[in-house]
C-alpha cells in the first residue's frame, strides 16, 4: 500500500475529506519522528511498538578489497508487533 492508497483509506473510513486525512497522517507522522528523535518508546495497541537503540561501533570488511573499515556507532529502530496483530493475521477466513 502506497502513502496515497493509505491517505484514500483513511479518508473513507473515518468519512472524512482527503485532505483532512493526508494532514492528520502528517501531524502523525511527525509526532512518531519527534519522538524517536528524544529516544522515546512509540506503542500502538493492537499494532506494534517502536524502540530507538543505539548499534555499538564495531570493525567491518570491504568485500572487494578484503581491507578492515571502522563502521561508528549508529542509532537505529526495532519494531516489534503485538501479540493481537499476529493473531489476527494467523486467523483462518
Amino acid at each position: 500500500m502506497t502513502k496515497n492508497e493509505l491517505i484514500d483509506n483513511m479518508a473513507l473510513n473515518a468519512g472524512i475529506s482527503r485532505k483532512s486525512a493526508n494532514k492528520a497522517l502528517e501531524a502523525l507522522s511527525e509526532c512518531i519522528i519527534l519522538s524517536l528523535k528524544k529516544g522515546e518508546r512509540i506503542s500502538l495497541k493492537g499494532l506494534g511498538s517502536w524502540t530507538v537503540y543505539k548499534r555499538a561501533a564495531r570493525v567491518g570488511r570491504n568485500p572487494r578489497t578484503n581491507e578492515s573499515l571502522n563502521i561508528p556507532s549508529k542509532n537505529t529502530l526495532k519494531f516489534k508487533v503485538s501479540p493481537q496483530l499476529i493473531n489476527y493475521l494467523n486467523q483462518k477466513k
